[in-house]
């Protein structure tokens, strides 16, 4: 049953019943002519489909001596789309201008976007019972749509597989894999899952939470009477999450973003060192229920002369040509966001510890100035892991990061042990794929740091190091 206690909640989940209804395709598919992209719809389930996006790297060897990556990438909170934010916005080859990005991770590896949950981006439901409103139904989507994708299609010759995600992506990712090394082992699906990253990712909002206060405290964004608010309404968290109640537990996660804006004059939740930018008190609520949401739209938009939702709407909907007509890309985000609102609250501590167990390599890496799923919370979130290799790396050094041969500025460090690493990126904050416009150059000791998008650089070879360690450790 819909609480009163949110409003807006009760009206978006109210609406579900009036989506506008958008024409079927199936299952579907296209390309260019060369092959090096495909895209396509799969009907996950009756009345839903789910969009998706393959690259082929031209950098590939025709005759590789190791299997050759292809990197599946979840973005963030469910109403973000794979194919637009993460692609445009982030890793592609192309960026918002439509213009070559240096930086893509296309140079590297494959790149499959997937718009996850239905609802997100070009993926849409036909009616709003459709959409899903769990982390698992949400895995279980994904793996119809890959099953579609790998099952029979010669022409996809990259079997390895690696998940990246960020914000709540990396919290769905987790399951995500689960599921996939589940349909491996059952013989249902023809791929090797070699890792998971999880950059800035919702694992555990008990311990995220807890973290706010002490560490606006710490850099002077609250005073004392702030913390003591904020920790109590923390604690009140860590009470409904450890009784289940996670709807109880989100309506006072919306309380405590609320009272940080207020005390802390608009704290900016991807990167405590700024401001959010809106001023308009009317509107803290909103804001507050949205922190994982449009914010890394907002981030893209300002980071390109072209708004998203317009080279979405036209010039790549025209590129694409399967794209419903009667449907634009975002158009049902709102919805796959708030039929999801109750599970945010829900921690995966227990799944990164079994994906662990697997032998699959996890790799976690925060952005130093993160507020929402800040280092000192993710730390703390990893303490509680049961992964038998533990207290061998809590007792490592950290090794620091450079660029390339220039060792006169840190840039990061990180440490693994086993399947396990983590890197502590400095000066990014929450979307560090975006904040940073990460990695610029991938040549090896060619430190071409990247533009500055707040403040900050990182370059080509810390990715270069990353990569390596996901795959080989």
């Amino acid at each position: 049953m819909v609480s009163m206690k949110n409003p807006c909640v009760l009206v978006f989940l109210c609406h579900l019943a009036f989506i506008s209804s958008v024409t079927s395709t199936g299952n579907c598919s296209s390309g260019t002519i060369d092959g090096s992209e495909t895209w396509g719809y799969v009907e996950v389930r009756p009345g839903a489909h789910m969009f998706w996006w393959l690259y082929k790297s031209p950098n590939k060897p025709k005759q590789p001596t190791k299997p050759w990556p292809t990197i599946l990438w979840l973005h963030g909170i469910p109403d973000e789309s794979a194919a637009g934010n993460g692609n445009f916005g982030a890793i592609g080859p192309l960026d918002v201008d439509l213009k070559s990005r240096n930086s893509t991770w296309l140079q590297k590896a494959d790149l499959l976007f997937v718009d996850s949950p239905v609802g997100t981006g070009y993926s849409y439901v036909e009616d709003g019972s459709l959409f899903v409103n769990t982390d698992l139904e949400a895995a279980t989507d994904v793996i119809t749509l890959l099953k579609e994708i790998y099952n029979g299609n010669k022409t996809i010759e990259s079997r390895s597989l690696y998940i990246f995600a960020e914000s709540y992506g990396g919290k769905s990712a987790v399951p995500t894999a689960l599921a996939i090394l589940q349909a491996i082992k059952n013989g249902e699906l023809n791929l090797q899952l070699e890792g998971v990253a999880l950059g800035d990712s919702w694992i555990s909002a008990e311990d995220y939470v807890l973290s706010w206060g002490p560490l606006l405290k710490d850099v002077s964004r609250i005073d004392d009477v702030a913390l003591n608010r904020s920790n109590s309404i923390a604690l009140k968290i860590q009470q409904h999450i450890a009784d289940g109640q996670y709807e109880e537990a989100a309506y006072s996660w919306f309380d405590l973003m609320k009272d940080i804006y207020e005390s802390s004059n608009n704290v900016d939740f991807f990167n405590f060192m700024l401001d959010d930018g809106y001023t308009d008190q009317t509107s803290l609520k909103t804001k507050a229920s949205r922190i994982l949401g449009k914010k890394s739209y907002d981030m893209v938009s300002e980071a390109n002369a072209t708004d998203l939702y317009s080279v979405m709407n036209n010039q790549i909907r025209q590129k694409l040509k399967i794209i419903p007509s009667d449907l634009e890309w975002g158009e049902q985000d709102v919805y796959a966001y708030f039929s999801m609102v109750y599970e945010y609250m829900r921690p995966r501590i227990a799944e990164v510890d079994e994906l662990l167990l697997t032998g699959v390599n996890v790799t976690v890496f925060n952005g130093q100035l993160d507020l929402v799923c800040a280092t000192k919370g993710t730390e703390a979130w990893i303490k509680k892991l049961k992964w038998d290799g533990l207290s061998e790396y809590m007792n490592l050094n950290r090794t620091p990061l450079y660029c390339g041969e220039d060792k006169s500025t840190t840039k990061g460090f990180y440490k693994s042990y086993q399947n396990f690493a983590f890197y502590w990126i400095l000066g990014a904050g929450h979307y560090v794929s975006i904040c940073l416009q990460l990695f610029m150059s991938l040549e090896p000791k060619k430190p071409s740091p990247v533009k500055k998008s707040i403040g900050q650089t990182v370059c080509s070879v810390w990715f270069n190091e990353f990569f390596i360690l996901i795959k080989n450790y």
